[in-house]
């Protein structure tokens, strides 16, 4: 027995631009693979318009939204709650809209922990990690790089004020304090990095920007992970930079996949086969 369209729970991924955006073919692969009955579009949002775009949305009966650039910190503000994981971010890629109103979270983080230790079978706990930028990207990860249990944790910046309140806001945070007894989080200079790196995840905009990864090659140990949050072409300088050193280069469609995996766990109860998708969508971009 099928839902009729009109009874279908509809989803939308809200940004601006949002026309390249790949996250309504990963979950209509996931309905389909799961059995869920859902309708998931892309919905373009005027520059200052994120507010009144949600509630429009969420008074026409929508069940939820992925939020990408530019507006994950307005998602964070709209919400009427917010997770842990939202608020150690300040950022929400992911709001969840039922009766008590709209409630904000944040996968990103999740799903790269979930990308580098599950599909690129690298474990987090007990290694030195080096992550790469404190602006939004960087805020909305390192929580549950964190949580994961890596030995050491170092953060750079160009601007150090920035990973510095970063930082502190995390150490401040009781829901890592537990996590903070066995992890040492550190603030470094960028151009003096101290010591070599199991995993070195790029959060920086120097894939974006098409200029020279920002740290220096010896911060990865011999056969080290190296991730970009990024993937295609923006990611291929960093990939490069990465094999050239020795190290095992990753993109970021891994964690793409991931996050949007957990967003619909939250809003369906049901947790996809994000794997399965992963492979697929290599495979159709290769």
């Amino acid at each position: 027995m099928t839902s009729s369209p009109a009874a279908l729970d509809h989803y939308f991924v809200l940004g601006n631009p949002v026309g390249h955006s790949k996250s309504p073919q990963i979950h209509a692969r996931f309905a389909q693979l799961t059995g869920q009955q859902l309708d998931y579009r892309p919905w373009l949002v005027p520059l200052g318009g994120f507010a009144a775009t949600l509630a429009q949305l969420a008074m026409g009966g929508a069940r939820g939204c992925n939020v990408t650039v530019p507006f994950k910190l307005e998602a964070y503000l709209a919400a009427d709650s917010r997770s842990e994981r939202a608020q150690l971010a300040q950022a929400a890629n992911t709001l969840v809209i039922g009766a008590d109103g709209v409630q904000a979270d944040n996968t990103d983080g999740s799903g790269l922990v979930q990308d580098i230790q599950a599909n690129a079978g690298v474990a987090l706990a007990g290694r030195d990690v080096l992550l790469i930028g404190a602006g939004g990207a960087g805020a909305g990860v390192l929580g549950p790089l964190l949580a994961a249990g890596p030995r050491r944790l170092v953060l750079v910046n160009r601007t150090r004020a920035r990973a510095d309140a970063l930082a502190a806001r995390h150490q401040a945070h009781p829901w890592l304090q537990n996590v903070l007894q066995n992890t040492e989080l550190l603030v470094q200079e960028m151009q003096a990095v101290e010591g070599a790196f199991d995993v070195v995840i790029n959060a920086s905009a120097s894939s974006l920007a098409g200029s020279a990864v920002p740290v220096a090659g010896s911060v990865l140990k011999p056969g080290a992970l190296a991730c970009d949050l990024m993937y295609g072409p923006a990611a291929d300088g960093f990939m490069a930079w990465a094999r050239a050193h020795g190290a095992c280069p990753r993109d970021g469609l891994g964690m793409l996949v991931e996050q949007a995996a957990a967003s619909f766990s939250l809003w369906r109860g049901v947790r996809p086969p994000a794997a399965q998708v992963l492979q697929e969508l290599r495979r159709q971009l290769a």
